[in-house]
């Protein structure tokens, strides 16, 4: 019963001073005021100046304490229209989908998608950017791998592999165009041989234009067709890349490049790659595809460069379909060439030549 009553006492005393708390409370927070507002009249830096810098907007606004507070505040009835605005206004504005939580975290998954999306667009673009040619040798390659690893070794070499009988008696056309394609199972061999396709492939398309590379490409898969049906290989896409080589470096057979660590002059890179080749199969046979490769490119830089200079004619000449197809700025400049040579030849059968002795008679 004393507890109880002591209990009672205690809570009857703070009740009653809890009015005394609020206003002396009210009292230091008005004392507080007062002093920053003195401190900033006279420009003497205080103690808390920062603090005073941030009270001073809500000081200084005239504005009551309850409002500052987060009290009530009195609406008006033009600010209350602007703010809302139209429905029409509502209607117009379209919501975009934020990338960031009610948080203002990033959502889950937004960044992930975000590099999904660039990462495939940049591979697209690149892609894309690539000449037509190079671009669809490229695609033929990862494409005869592809049902390679879905059929398997045995089924890949009776649909993709040179038969010339099957060619031939059965009308299956493809095989030159998927025994050019095909580089085997991916190993890193398989990547090498990518990266010189795709490098040396688009060198020389550039250099000699998109008709003319067509050419290339042509003749190569004739002769490389015929050398592989006489000693019996069934696949040579290494030759194609081996042959591109040596045209590209018997353009300019001293400039010297880096080979792996060493700079070499650029004639010797078939040679390179035909002994790495041979090194990492531990076999001499490894040598055969390069060697027809060099063969049949020689054939080629032979007919294109090196015959019409001892004055025959150039039998590598892509067709007039064929540049107009694939090289049309070409074809447009040399129309321009020629118009301009047919006007000078007009032109010079106009003007009419002195004839001999004209001048002697004039005397």
């Amino acid at each position: 019963m004393q507890q109880t009553k002591l209990i009672k006492f205690e809570m009857r005393h703070k009740v009653k001073s809890l009015p005394a708390v609020a206003l002396i409370l009210v009292l230091i927070r008005f004392a507080y005021c007062t002093a920053f507002r003195r401190i900033q009249g006279w420009g003497l830096p205080g103690r808390n100046s920062g603090i005073a810098e941030r009270a001073t907007p809500f000081l200084n606004s005239g504005r009551p304490i309850l409002e500052v507070r987060g009290g009530a505040a009195k609406r008006s009835r033009t600010g209350s229209l602007t703010k809302k605005g139209s429905l029409s206004s509502k209607k117009k504005t379209k919501r975009t989908p934020s990338l960031l939580s009610a948080t203002g975290k990033t959502k889950v998954g937004a960044s992930s998608e975000e590099e999904s999306k660039s990462g495939l667009s940049k591979a697209l673009s690149k892609y894309r950017s690539i000449l037509p040619l190079t671009r669809i040798h490229i695609t033929l390659v990862a494409g005869a791998t592809v049902v390679g690893l879905l059929l398997g070794e045995e089924m890949t070499q009776e649909l993709l592999a040179l038969d010339p009988i099957r060619m031939i008696y059965g009308l299956q056309l493809w095989r030159p165009f998927s025994a050019a394609a095909f580089l085997g199972p991916p190993s890193i061999g398989w990547l090498l041989s990518g990266y010189y396709l795709f490098q040396y492939g688009s060198t020389l398309e550039r250099a000699y234009g998109t008709s003319q590379h067509f050419v290339f490409l042509f003749s190569q898969i004739i002769i490389l067709s015929m050398l592989s049906i006489l000693t019996g290989l069934p696949f040579f896409a290494p030759s194609l890349i081996t042959a591109m080589l040596h045209v590209l470096s018997r353009s300019m057979p001293h400039q010297k490049v880096k080979w792996l660590i060493f700079n070499v002059p650029y004639w010797s890179l078939p040679y390179g790659l035909m002994a790495t080749d041979v090194l990492q199969s531990q076999s001499a046979m490894a040598a055969l595809p390069h060697i027809l490769g060099i063969l049949s490119g020689h054939v080629y830089y032979f007919h294109k460069f090196v015959w019409p200079k001892m004055g025959h004619p150039d039998w590598m000449v892509p067709f007039a379909f064929i540049r107009k197809r694939l090289d049309p700025a070409a074809t447009e400049e040399d129309s321009k060439n020629q118009s301009s040579i047919s006007k000078a030849i007009k032109n010079r059968k106009r003007t009419k030549g002195r004839k001999l002795g004209s001048l002697s008679k004039k005397k």
